[in-house]
């Protein structure tokens, strides 16, 4: 299969992190910090939307970096998806994610492609609009702009 790729020229994607999840975030952190040398990312430079009991998400999320990539290390949850009213859960199994300087031109390359797509615009972030989907064999991947 071919995809229509008119648009990449113009958008820019780089890699901004991969997301891990855990049962016991504390743990894994304390593995690629302590004992594999990553530096950690305090957590109030990540501003999260602040979940309700129908929306969001409220779990544990610790960061990592080796100096570019960025690891995000978050609690499992498997309803996430189902309470924010979308179809790809990304803290089930972990995900890849990019950051693109242009949405809305990278969300018609999905669209051309018909390659269905999660919006969760600011669920997670309130400075990135994240949109989720699945590559050709299952894995999660994102796409975030920072917002405005």
């Amino acid at each position: 299969m071919r995809f229509a790729c008119a648009n990449v020229a113009r958008m820019k994607l780089e890699f901004h992190h991969i997301n891990f999840v855990a049962d016991d975030v504390d743990r894994l952190h304390d593995f690629y910090t302590n004992i594999l040398g990553l530096d950690d990312i305090p957590e109030d430079r990540f501003v999260r939307t602040e979940a309700t009991g129908d929306t969001g998400y409220d779990g544990k999320i610790k960061f990592a970096t080796e100096g570019k990539m960025q690891m995000h290390l978050a609690t499992r949850e498997l309803d996430v998806a189902f309470r924010n009213g979308q179809v790809i859960n990304p803290v089930q199994n972990g995900h890849i994610a990019f950051r693109t300087d242009d949405l809305p031109a990278f969300l018609k390359l999905l669209d051309d492609n018909n390659v269905p797509y999660s919006d969760y615009g600011t669920t997670f972030s309130q400075e990135w609009h994240q949109v989720f989907f699945l590559d050709p064999e299952g894995n999660v991947v994102e796409v975030h702009a920072k917002v405005g």
